[in-house]
């Protein structure tokens, strides 16, 4: 019984990082490579271009994998390598709390990482790579 409600608790904190990962990736996406990438060169974000393409690319693309489950721990580094950038280059000089402070990219990369690498059997990753190694460890030698 606390197995299962583990897994559907660890499903739901996957879909609500992934969600607000998402809805950033979405108004990139509304603003396109070039905008985007253009906001990231004010910014002062080396090469704008290839981490507007990446940024959209895990914040969407990621996100989608988030929720189902799969590659998660390679989405959760995604995760990380975005928040800390958006941590740099937007939030640091706003300190952890208050108007633009860097509390929710902290805890939202904190949260996709901590997730990724223990995303729950509710997930593709566990059909297909964790319950064929679980089922080959519990048989006799």
């Amino acid at each position: 019984m606390f197995a299962r409600v583990k897994d559907v608790t660890l499903l739901l904190g996957r879909i609500g990082v992934a969600v607000v990962f998402l809805a950033h990736g979405l108004q990139k996406w509304d603003n396109g490579i070039a905008g985007t990438a253009g906001f990231f060169g004010k910014m002062g974000i080396p090469l704008p271009e290839v981490a507007a393409v990446f940024a959209m690319t895990v914040e969407i693309l990621g996100s989608i994998a988030f929720i189902v489950g799969f590659a998660l721990p390679l989405v959760a580094i995604g995760y990380v390598v975005v928040s800390v950038g958006a941590l740099l280059s937007v939030h640091i000089d706003n300190g952890l709390t208050g108007q633009g402070g860097y509390e929710l990219v902290f805890v939202l990369a904190l949260a996709g990482l901590a997730l990724g690498f223990n995303g729950g059997r509710i997930s593709l990753d566990h059909l297909l790579f964790w319950s064929k190694r679980e089922q080959r460890e519990l048989q006799p030698a």
